[in-house]
């Protein structure tokens, strides 16, 4: 299954391209922003979009709402990225349509737990 990884730092980028690796995703894209993201998403097929939340010029609730509103892309797993805890935001990603989130920092482990969630498997 090819992931896509969307953050504007590239040391986060490295970080969660490692824990993917780690636990078995070996082919992963990256884009620096949601637009980079949906230019990609356009031209590949992905299985599932690991996107962080502060982003510009497109930030990560925009990319999700966009791809929500895609026929093709409505039921794309997605997972949202964030250090923000507050209340108001994880209702905002969830009203979106967002699969599952994750607050960072995380681990691999972490990021398996989730990934498993959001595609029905065991994990």
């Amino acid at each position: 299954m090819r992931v896509l990884i969307v953050d504007d730092s590239n040391a986060m980028l490295k970080v969660i391209r490692v824990l993917l690796a780690q636990i078995g995703f070996e082919e992963v894209d990256e884009a620096s922003d949601g637009a980079m993201a949906l230019d990609m998403l356009r031209r590949g097929d992905y299985g599932l979009v690991i996107s962080d939340w502060s982003m510009e010029p497109v930030s990560g609730i925009e990319l999700l709402r966009t791809v929500r509103a895609e026929g093709a892309w409505r039921d794309l797993p997605f997972i949202m990225v964030t250090a923000e805890t507050r209340r108001e935001n994880l209702e905002e990603a969830r009203a979106a349509g967002v699969s599952e989130y994750v607050l960072k920092p995380f681990d691999a482990p972490a990021l398996q737990r989730t990934i498993a969630r959001v595609l029905g498997t065991a994990g």
